[in-house]
């Protein structure tokens, strides 16, 4: 599937092949702390798999509890989160944060990972009341 997006303020830009299967939650607590979240969703994908149409993340390196770098590329101006990638072996396992394509709707999750750390109350949203807009 072909998407595109960019950054909130606009000044990255990119366009990607995904595989719309190749979606995924993570509920670990990086991803909570990075995003101020109780999870995120990538779209996982390859490095060859992106392209940049405008501007250049700036790069963070994290080393996760499972002992893997993880390279998160945000934009500088709003920090927004764009992707992730690895280090070495895994220097082509590159993921998209869902937020920032615009054909996010058309993404479902198909698996989800980290459940040991996940809220203990993200059960519980669809029950929370409502509203459209506020």
């Amino acid at each position: 599937m072909r998407i595109d997006g960019q950054c909130h303020c606009g000044k990255i830009t990119f366009e990607a092949e995904i595989d719309p299967d190749a979606v995924s939650v993570c509920h670990c607590t990086d991803c909570q702390t990075l995003t101020g979240s109780p999870f995120r969703v990538t779209a996982i994908c390859t490095k060859a798999d992106v392209r940049l149409t405008a501007g250049a993340p700036k790069t963070y390196g994290k080393r996760g509890d499972n002992g893997r770098m993880r390279f998160q590329h945000f934009c500088a101006d709003c920090g927004s989160p764009l992707f992730t990638s690895g280090e070495g072996e895994e220097a082509d396992d590159w993921g998209i944060r869902w937020g920032s394509i615009r054909q996010r709707d058309a993404l479902r999750p198909s698996r989800q990972i980290w459940c040991q750390s996940a809220a203990v109350w993200i059960d519980a949203v669809p029950l929370l009341p409502g509203r459209p807009r506020d």
